[in-house]
């Protein structure tokens, strides 16, 4: 797909496989015995979640949510809602959000504090892409796949207006790069 939009390539076809691959190998290693939960956070990170699990190698389980913080502008509202809730209950349950991008943490803050009150027994967070210089609240990721500058990202999941989430790879939305936010 050539489009004047899609700028310079953050992150590779083969870096993402790479990291990805390493990223399910220290998750089975760090969950194995476990009763592990992935939950992820649509639509952005369902491309990351599918790899990423098809290189967990012990039982897991997965759910989605769908949250909304900004609709379709670059910009987040700082308000989010739950658009779909988890369909188990995660009570007791060791639990590992999937997201596809950190940047000011507001949605993830959200999701933690709204997760915690479930009662898992452990949660913690899988993030593909991190912005820390976008972070407005102090959010802990545990699994890091990459951090990208602070630019507006699409591709592998990501989204400008539904668009561009089927690149094979990540990279800088040429039109909006003056508009850093992504999501989370």
């Amino acid at each position: 797909m050539r489009d004047a939009s899609i700028g310079k390539i953050l992150v590779q076809p083969d870096e993402l496989a790479r990291r990805v691959k390493e990223l399910g190998a220290e998750i089975s290693r760090d969950y194995h015995g476990r009763d592990l939960i992935l939950i992820g956070v649509l639509k952005g990170a369902i491309f990351f979640l599918s790899d990423l699990m098809r290189e967990i190698d012990i039982d897991c389980e997965v759910d989605f949510m769908a949250v909304a913080s900004y609709g379709s502008s670059t910009d987040s509202s700082g308000v989010v809602r739950i658009l779909k809730d988890l369909d188990a209950s995660i009570e007791g349950r060791e639990v590992l959000i999937v997201e596809d991008i950190v940047d000011s943490g507001l949605t993830l803050q959200y999701l933690l504090r709204t997760l915690r009150a479930r009662e898992p027994a452990s949660i913690e967070v899988c993030a593909l892409l991190t912005k820390p210089e976008r972070r407005k609240t102090t959010v802990e990721i545990r699994y890091e796949g990459f951090e990208i500058p602070n630019e507006f990202a699409i591709g592998y999941g990501l989204d400008h207006a539904e668009r561009y989430r089927n690149l094979p790879y990540v990279a800088v939305l040429q039109h909006q790069a003056g508009s850093p936010n992504q999501a989370s």
